[in-house]
């Protein structure tokens, strides 16, 4: 049994442990774990049941040489643990690929999240897991000032709409952080974030604009996955969805197991986990992997 379940399994069994880990900047913020949820996609092999289930991008004068996967993985920033995973269509909508990782979020956690998504009901969902929210927003975004606070932050609120009439049919109160990023020359004029951190004591703006940039661990996840650990493979090996599926959860269950050696490794160290380089560390197992006599 390979799959979604036994990913989340593995969590539940060896995820508290990680929470003693020595303490590391993008690893808590106010007694809570730093979590980041994203989406990625990779290409499959080119036959026709693989390209019927994930199907091609399209885009330029021609369809894609190989059909495209997509998958949304929720990751712990201060060891780089993958918590939970899916796969899906290359077409599917990226929240539906997010909403089976919503049942491992819980109260210890500060989930981060980009621009995609923030939705009344992405927010609503999320934020019912009880764990704590920090999202990016578009710039675009209406968000009315309902309230000033001392920090410079404001509340707002969002609304789920009628589609036809556009009529409010429900509300939520939301925390609004605006700051730039000055002599940055590459930086936007602007960042918004959302959170569920009303209090600007406990929480100040400042504090929540430079935490949220630990997100982008999430980002040195997908290229350990598709770098390092796949050993820079353009495609996955499996030629049917079914082998697909399970071959992804097969990748992500082997990065865990390296990030959870590496994390005990820096424990008895007392050193921190991202000090360690995962490239190094996955050629040593790939060495000592033959001599273990675990596998045949």
């Amino acid at each position: 049994k390979i799959g979604h379940e036994v990913l989340r399994d593995l969590q539940l069994q060896c995820c508290p442990a990680l929470a003693n880990m020595i303490q590391h900047p993008d690893s808590f913020y106010a007694g809570l774990r730093l979590v980041a949820m994203d989406g990625s996609s990779f290409d499959v092999p080119d036959e026709k049941a693989n390209a019927d289930v994930f199907g091609y991008p399209e885009g330029g004068r021609a369809v894609a040489g190989y059909p495209k996967a997509q998958c949304a993985v929720l990751v712990e920033c201060g060891t780089h643990a993958i918590l939970a995973g899916n796969i899906g269509a290359y077409r599917e909508a990226e929240w539906a690929l997010c909403q089976s990782l919503l049942p491992v979020l819980n109260s210890t956690m500060l989930c981060m999240a980009d621009r995609g998504f923030n939705g009344f009901e992405h927010w609503q969902q999320a934020s019912q897991t009880g764990a704590q929210l920090l999202w990016r927003v578009a710039k675009s975004r209406n968000l009315p000032v309902k309230k000033v606070l001392e920090d410079g932050s404001f509340i707002s609120t969002i609304y789920r709409r009628d589609k036809k009439s556009e009529r409010a049919l429900e509300a939520m109160d939301v925390r609004i952080i605006e700051y730039a990023l000055p002599n940055m020359p590459d930086s936007e004029p602007r960042y918004r974030l959302m959170t569920t951190l009303f209090d600007p004591r406990v929480a100040p703006a400042k504090e929540l604009a430079a935490l949220y940039h630990a997100r982008w661990h999430i980002e040195s996840v997908f290229d350990e996955l598709k770098t390092h650990l796949r050993q820079s493979r353009r495609v996955l090996r499996s030629k049917t969805p079914e082998l697909v599926r399970q071959e992804f959860y097969g990748w992500m269950l082997a990065h865990y197991a390296v990030r959870w050696l590496m994390h005990n490794a820096a424990n008895q160290g007392r050193i921190c986990p991202l000090d360690l380089s995962f490239t190094e560390n996955v050629h040593l197992f790939r060495r000592a992997q033959p001599q273990s006599g675990a596998f045949p």
